[in-house]
């Protein structure tokens, strides 16, 4: 169903390796020490009570202390968990010697999982990867428990390493949609754990990210990209299928009928496809199939019988939970069309010029709700989006 980009992934240190036999568990940032939904899942994964799970802080700005609360709560969890010392900003440590030390690496190899904990980014592959390009030790390692069945973990940044591509240096998200991605600048290799064929984001409702999406899968040839919120995880199983756990839930972004107008002045798209999955709910990355969540099984939304009708309409479409909030008012409602604007907002360069994002139902547009609480899952709702002249007015369509 998908045309697969070719990925950026680092290449394999050996030829034709196996495919992963473990899972993932993709955090979007600001884990709570009282989701015990996500932290058990993490130590069942990785082996149940006793399990041993090395953590790596190399993101973090402060890795030592970051990286002993995150033993600190896996083993509030059950788990045996244990820091390795390897950061570019762990003060008394030479990273490069550390990534490549035997014995870290044995530790890492033997363990039944790794916890990738956030910050930023680009530090994990400049701790992880050598300079030529390939692999470190301690690299293989995760690679090694990850094919074995272990499981790999990470929150924030620790989630962004889990695609080939990952977003390195970015700007805002309305910058981005206003000069795209650069290689080597806002985008860089990932780790690719998840594989070539799906683009990874975090923090993503809160801070309307999914905008941000859209240009760097575009640009690096991704057709699926799935973004996560924060306090919320996406667990990936060995036959690639995800199921939401935590507090809310994932965007799912699906490009494949997707196009641009190069004539166009600024950053476009139409025909992108969008869909909201809620905690509980799965998805097959290969057979692309939604199962809802036990919640919701009973509850497929019935278009005719919505009885909503003013417009659909958000101001802030970038703003906390404002892309969930208004596919939510559009499904239950009986127009077809909702429009949310994102501006530059005060106080900048450039607060002439906006963009139009425009969510439309169409026959593939189903939605699911479950009773109490309230919550819903929303599949395939179409997706355009196209430069805006502030000083235009706008027309909401029926």
């Amino acid at each position: 169903m998908f045309a697969m980009p070719p990925g950026d992934a680092l290449a394999a240190t050996e030829a034709a390796p196996p495919a992963p036999r473990g899972s993932l568990v993709i955090i979007g940032g600001n884990l709570r020490p009282d989701n015990a939904d996500v932290w058990r899942r993490i130590v069942q994964l990785a082996g149940g009570p006793g399990a041993r799970v090395a953590v790596l802080p190399s993101a973090a700005a402060d890795p030592a202390p970051v990286g002993e609360a995150i033993v600190g709560y896996l083993n509030q969890y059950g788990a045996d968990a244990f820091l390795v010392p390897l950061a570019v900003r762990l003060a008394g440590r030479d990273f490069r010697q550390a990534a490549d030390d035997p014995e870290l690496a044995a530790a890492v190899r033997a363990a039944g999982g790794v916890f990738f904990v956030g910050g930023d980014q680009a530090r994990i592959t400049q701790a992880l990867v050598r300079e030529d390009g390939s692999r470190s030790a301690v690299l293989d390692a995760v690679w090694d428990l990850y094919r074995g069945g272990g499981v790999v973990a990470g929150s924030s940044a620790g989630a962004a390493i889990m695609s080939s591509t990952m977003f390195y240096a970015p700007n805002t998200v309305f910058a981005t949609l206003r000069g795209g991605v650069t290689e080597g600048r806002e985008i860089a290799p990932g780790l690719g754990f998840i594989g070539d064929d799906v683009f990874v984001d975090q923090h993503l409702l809160v801070r309307g990210r999914f905008a941000r999406m859209i240009p760097a899968m575009l640009k690096k040839g991704y057709k699926f990209g799935l973004g996560i919120d924060e306090n919320t995880a996406m667990v990936v199983d060995s036959r690639r299928r995800v199921e939401i756990v935590g507090h809310k839930g994932a965007l799912l972004i699906d490009l494949t009928r997707a196009t641009t107008d190069p004539a166009s002045a600024g950053f476009n798209v139409s025909n992108a496809v969008i869909s909201y999955l809620d905690r509980g709910d799965r998805y097959d990355l290969g057979t692309h199939t939604f199962t809802p969540s036990q919640a919701k099984a009973g509850g497929k939304l019935k278009a005719h019988a919505a009885m909503l009708r003013e417009p659909v309409f958000s101001a802030d479409i970038l703003g906390r939970n404002a892309v969930v909030e208004l596919m939510e008012n559009l499904m239950n409602n009986r127009r077809s069309e909702a429009i949310g604007i994102a501006t530059s907002g005060r106080n900048t360069t450039l607060p002439e010029l906006g963009f139009q994002f425009t969510f439309s139902k169409t026959r593939d547009s189903v939605g699911y709700a479950s009773a109490a609480p309230q919550s819903y899952s929303i599949l395939n709702m179409r997706l355009d989006i196209r430069p805006l002249d502030i000083g235009q007015s706008l027309v909401q369509k029926n």
